[in-house]
């Protein structure tokens, strides 16, 4: 693994700490079993945006019509 430093001038402590994270992130992601699906995070849930606001007939309908991507 290379980690280039590309602004600034890191003490040997920060680049110890930012190479411990990042080796604990790449430990992690290698420790998920693949081919499993992750669970769908609720905040990108499209029926959690649906359920709340689902048009009804009426002059002002089309403002509730708005699907946030």
């Amino acid at each position: 693994m290379t980690i280039k430093v590309v602004r600034g001038n890191p003490t040997p402590e920060e680049l110890a700490a930012a190479l411990a994270v990042v080796r604990a992130r790449a430990a992690a992601a290698a420790a998920e079993p693949s081919g499993v699906p992750k669970p769908r995070d609720s905040w990108a849930d499209p029926a959690r945006v649906a359920a709340d606001r689902l048009p009804q007939p009426g002059p002002t309908a089309w403002r509730r019509t708005f699907w946030p991507g």
